[in-house]
């Protein structure tokens, strides 16, 4: 497999994409696989074919363009960005001297998002190891680069992303990432109850930090990608109360670009059991 990963890393963006539309679409022959993505795209109101098709090749481009995003020279991914929008919000954040919090939801392509930001300023992010050790020193290599520091879950990684915020640092963490028994909340996602990480607003009221959405759009025919950053409402103090603000925001973000959401990874069923009642 490693092999295979460096072979494609030579491939130009454009192709490795029209790839990735073929094998998101070759895909959809699993029927698991069919039927969850078809599901959680009904449960939002967003199922039609042509969109099932869309968000097939989205996924086979997310796949694909990994190799060329994780070995890739570091300027050469970074030329990739072809544009930044609402870097203002970020720096707007950082003069309040707490610190900011990005929540980067499974949209787009979160690696060049990470990877852009971190070239400018230090960020700290959580992430789990993957099981393969190839692929871990893989995607190690990609991301430790530029101002980036990353962390594993547990008290140690807490504590990191806790002292980043007050440095005045960046720490980027998946708002929609599902949380494990006894570490997050049930909220509404789409009008289902989910199961996610509190984790987020838990370093808000330690710190002060400044919460913002950020995302980065995979643009038409491989010609790179358009990073994106946005405020979020004034938060309540009350953690429910502030995961639903931000589920909000969050399902308004993915309603305008629905097809580049990571639709296979939402709304699977974890213990504890989801309360009972409709998610409203």
């Amino acid at each position: 497999m490693p092999w295979l990963f460096r072979a494609l890393a030579c491939l130009p963006l454009p192709i490795l994409h029209a790839l990735g539309a073929l094998l998101g679409l070759g895909a959809l022959a699993r029927g698991r696989y069919r039927a969850e993505v078809v599901g959680n795209l009904r449960q939002a109101g967003l199922y039609s074919p042509a969109m099932l098709a869309r968000v097939a090749m989205e996924l086979g481009k997310n796949l694909m363009e990994l190799p060329y995003v994780w070995l890739r020279p570091y300027e050469t991914v970074l030329s990739r960005v072809r544009y930044v929008r609402g870097w203002e919000h970020l720096e707007t954040a950082r003069a309040r001297g707490r610190g900011v919090l990005l929540l980067g939801p499974h949209l787009g392509c979160i690696e060049v998002a990470g990877l852009h930001v971190s070239s400018r300023l230090m960020m700290t992010v959580l992430y789990r190891r993957p099981r393969q050790d190839w692929a871990h020193a893989m995607m190690s290599r990609g991301r430790n680069q530029g101002h980036i520091r990353m962390v594993e879950p547990g008290l140690p990684g807490v504590r990191a992303l806790l002292a980043s915020l007050k440095r005045n640092e960046l720490v980027w963490v998946l708002p929609d990432q599902r949380a494990s028994k006894g570490e997050g909340a049930w909220v509404p996602l789409f009008g289902r109850w989910t199961y996610m990480p509190t984790l987020i607003y838990r370093l808000r009221a330690s710190s002060g930090a400044t919460p913002l959405l950020m995302h980065c759009r995979r643009l038409s025919w491989g010609r790179g990608y358009g990073l994106e950053i946005a405020p979020l409402p004034e938060l309540p103090d009350d953690i429910p109360a502030a995961m639903r603000v931000v589920n909000h925001a969050m399902e308004t973000l993915i309603r305008g670009l629905p097809e580049q959401y990571l639709w296979s990874y939402r709304f699977q069923r974890r213990k504890p059991a989801p309360p009972e009642g409709p998610a409203l």
